[in-house]
């Protein structure tokens, strides 16, 4: 597995090692003692979620100020544009954010740690999305970051069309009146 740090260093992009012939294809798509080599610490995901979504469907910018989570993404049929957003206070990059394109094709992983918000853009006709996280869905802990609040500018890849959202993602905070980390 090839680890990659990404423009926030502690979101790193992780490119398995495929082994593909024309049978098909073969990667480990999780190993826990090179994972925790490659993050720098013990890491335990007590979750595995799966979500499938339309094209243009935008999910995010979620995460949970308690009960934080950390989330090891990607995607297993299709193609998103993933964003992590960094929400702690004392970082130097607060507010910054990074996009990764992962797909079918490329097996990219992206890992998350606890303080980003996460969020992804449909860019195939559907998409599969997998992710393991390190601690359980708490919803009364759940916040959500506008996903086109002006002072992220994040440059979603719509091409002119609309984003499909959520009522709850319509509605998400600024960053600037958001509950983020100290």
């Amino acid at each position: 597995m090839k680890v990659i740090p990404t423009a926030l260093p502690e979101v790193l992009l992780i490119e398995p090692k495929v082994f593909g012939d024309d049978r098909g294809f073969f990667f480990e798509s999780f190993n826990e003692r090179a994972f925790d080599e490659a993050v720098g610490r013990p890491v335990t995901f007590v979750q595995d979620n799966h979500s499938r979504s339309a094209r243009h469907v935008l999910r995010g910018l979620h995460y949970q100020i308690e009960q934080t989570q950390g989330k090891l993404v990607r995607v297993a049929r299709g193609s998103v544009y993933d964003i992590a957003v960094d929400l702690r206070r004392s970082s130097q990059r607060f507010g910054k954010w990074v996009a990764i394109e992962l797909s079918e094709l490329n097996h990219r992983q992206l890992w998350i740690p606890e303080g980003f918000a996460h969020g992804f853009l449909v860019t195939s006709d559907s998409a599969d999305f997998l992710y393991k996280t390190t601690d359980y869905w708490a919803p009364k802990a759940e916040r959500c970051i506008a996903w086109n609040d002006p002072a992220l500018a994040i440059d979603w890849p719509l091409a002119g069309a609309e984003p499909i959202v959520s009522g709850k993602d319509r509605s998400g905070a600024s960053l600037a009146d958001a509950e983020v980390f100290p």
